[in-house]
């Protein structure tokens, strides 16, 4: 049976009471990912070391099925079966999963570290979002003590461009939360107490989005 918005919350707080208090920041930060992706927009996400990895765990989760199982449209399915024949176009469309489209930035060596080294290591986010953002997407800026350079800036850009700022911290939120339309400061400062924190959040808002999109 397909988890209803309500169910995913009431689970996430039941196992995770300490945050129970962001509850306003986690339900506008899903709101915010929802109306993005309903228009046709899309998702960034950056971070550092663990961060990193997070950004593109949130990306893995978004780009095929997460809790729920994602079929493709029948229109779509239809199109592989008139172009490639009934059995290879239904195998084609077996092995595809409903995606929401979702890029990180910290994914693409050459790139980064090309532009690290020729102009400034600490806008080779913000670059990535001038050449992705466009108005109505979203970037997830995740930093846990709120004051990677890097993140900042590419949270600058993207305000700028007109993409919603969504941030993931740790308490207190540094210099990034100004910069973010919602900020989640999950309350630990230690970093791996805050990306132990992160983790359930980003799952969190993964899970109720898949349930906004998919039926079963």
């Amino acid at each position: 049976m397909k988890p209803t918005t309500q169910t995913i919350w009431n689970r996430f707080i039941t196992e995770h009471p300490e945050l129970q208090a962001r509850e306003t920041a986690l339900l506008a930060a899903h709101g915010k990912i929802t109306r993005c992706f309903a228009s046709g927009g899309k998702l960034l996400a950056c971070g550092n070391g663990g961060s990193a990895a997070d950004a593109d765990h949130i990306v893995g989760e978004l780009m095929k099925g997460f809790l729920m199982h994602r079929p493709v449209p029948h229109g779509f399915a239809a199109k592989l079966r008139e172009a490639y024949g009934a059995a290879e176009g239904a195998a084609l469309a077996n092995a595809l999963q409903g995606a929401l489209p979702a890029i990180s930035l910290t994914a693409h060596a050459a790139l980064t570290s090309a532009f690290a080294n020729d102009v400034a290591s600490d806008m080779a986010f913000a670059q990535q979002v001038y050449g992705y953002g466009k108005p109505g997407d979203v970037l997830i800026a995740i930093s846990t003590s709120g004051n990677s350079a890097n993140v900042c800036k590419a949270a600058q850009v993207a305000r700028a461009k007109g993409l919603v700022v969504i941030g993931l911290t740790g308490q207190g939120g540094g210099a990034l939360a100004p910069l973010c339309d919602v900020c989640i400061t999950v309350p630990e400062r230690e970093t791996y107490k805050v990306q132990e924190l992160h983790l359930p959040v980003y799952h969190l808002l993964c899970a109720m989005v898949e349930s906004e999109f998919f039926s079963a």
